[in-house]
């Protein structure tokens, strides 16, 4: 039975106040850290996937620090063209550049006495990463097209899913303004190391629905509930509530059972053991982990099923040959619980080999090349979208910065 991990009172306001759910010792430990830190003027480093909510702790260090009166402002980096982001963070003079029409003032400005929450701050710029470290070492900028140096006390924290040591070996990241944005760092775990944490967010977000949209709410038996708890949720919280928003609109009212689950969270896809945990990303960089996750997203389960179906013809096509046990091959599609039947030798497919280093199998056509089902999933997405970049990106799980580059790639424009 597992226990509740002991808080401190300003913990358990913290996440009554913002809507967090869950027990885990690992979720605990980071909201404990994020309270402790937040009375003292430090700068603070946020990391986690993506996904895993690290914009709620920037907040709760904001709401109980010395600031919480003054101004809190969210900067995305990762959404500014590399072209105007010195002119968003630190303001620009009239005239600066074409269509500097007027004077404006910047975040690091307007933000004067209190917080600027950098989000993605591993996209910066590495010219952004040289003004940013000179704010934080003596608190002074120049605005974009000006001489005059400006003094601004402002705290910063910064929130990354990039491995930043990564980032600083590759020259991508300075190592100098690492140290000095993680004078603290607090990393936030992934859904999938959260233990039951996951059936009490499915919970809240069928109640939410049913609550928001007055319908029957869904509830989760126990195969549905150990299908969703040995899932690696590589989406992590933003994944799992997608997920549950879809079952509470289409099946209201209902038990949800594993089966149902089958469309989200293949049988297949259920391994996870987290022990392993380090075995995914550890190695590569952040375009080779992004283009992991764009690719499985639209082959996962067409790889399975194809992989399945060529392999139990085979087996058949052998045991028609070799044994008499045919006939009970023959009544698998008719039992109600064919993946029990169906020999493990069969079932080769293992969650922890990315669908990019695995063959695809369509006997009807040539398998298409990576680059070209890369580059039809990010068409079709727009087209979803109505070409809206930022709503793309935000489907596919990729920064913006990221769909930019890969549409010019690829000739989308």
């Amino acid at each position: 039975m597992n226990t509740i991990p002991e808080m401190s009172a300003e913990v358990q306001q913290a996440k009554l106040r913002y809507g967090i759910v869950g027990n885990s010792p690992l979720l605990i430990a980071a909201l404990e850290r994020a309270v402790k830190v937040a009375p003292f003027d430090l700068s603070v480093l946020i990391t986690g996937e993506s996904g895993t909510g690290k914009e709620f702790f920037p907040k709760i260090i904001h709401a109980y620090s010395p600031r919480k009166h003054a101004r809190y402002i969210a900067v995305n980096c990762g959404a500014i063209p590399e072209g105007t982001i010195d002119s968003e963070l630190f303001g620009h003079e009239k005239g600066a550049f074409t269509g500097a029409v007027g004077a404006r003032k910047g975040y690091f400005e307007e933000a004067d006495g209190g917080m600027i929450f950098l989000d993605e701050v591993g996209e910066l710029p590495l010219s952004t990463q040289a003004r940013l470290l000179r704010v934080l070492e003596s608190g002074e900028f120049i605005k974009v097209g000006s001489s005059t140096v400006q003094k601004c006390n402002v705290r910063i924290v910064a929130a990354t899913n990039v491995d930043m040591s990564r980032a600083v070996a590759e020259g991508r990241f300075r190592e100098d303004l690492y140290y000095r944005l993680s004078t603290v760092s607090i990393s936030i775990p992934p859904l999938r190391d959260r233990g039951n944490d996951i059936v009490l967010l499915a919970r809240k977000f069928a109640a939410d629905f049913s609550e928001r949209y007055r319908v029957s709410a869904i509830a989760f038996d126990d195969s549905a509930r150990q299908r969703m708890l040995h899932y690696r949720w590589p989406g992590n919280v933003r994944q799992l509530k997608n997920v549950i928003d879809q079952l509470a609109l289409f099946d209201s009212g209902n038990t949800i059972t594993a089966d149902m689950l089958e469309a989200f969270i293949p049988e297949a896809a259920v391994r996870y053991t987290p022990a392993l945990k380090h075995e995914f990303g550890a190695s590569g960089s952040k375009y080779d982990m992004e283009r992991d996750a764009l690719v499985s997203m639209i082959f996962r389960m067409q790889h399975e099923i194809d992989t399945l179906k060529a392999e139990v013809a085979e087996l058949t096509t052998h045991s028609a040959v070799e044994t008499p046990v045919i006939t009970e091959c023959e009544t698998i599609a008719d039992h109600s619980h064919a993946a029990e039947a169906i020999p493990t030798e069969i079932v080769k497919y293992s969650p922890f080999a990315s669908p990019l280093h695995q063959p695809i199998h369509t006997p009807e056509s040539n398998p298409a090349t990576l680059e070209e089902n890369e580059r039809e999933m990010i068409k079709r997405s727009l087209e979803r979208n109505g070409g809206l970049r930022k709503a793309t990106a935000r489907e596919l799980n990729i920064s913006e910065r990221t769909l930019y580059r890969k549409i010019k790639e690829y000739g989308l424009d």
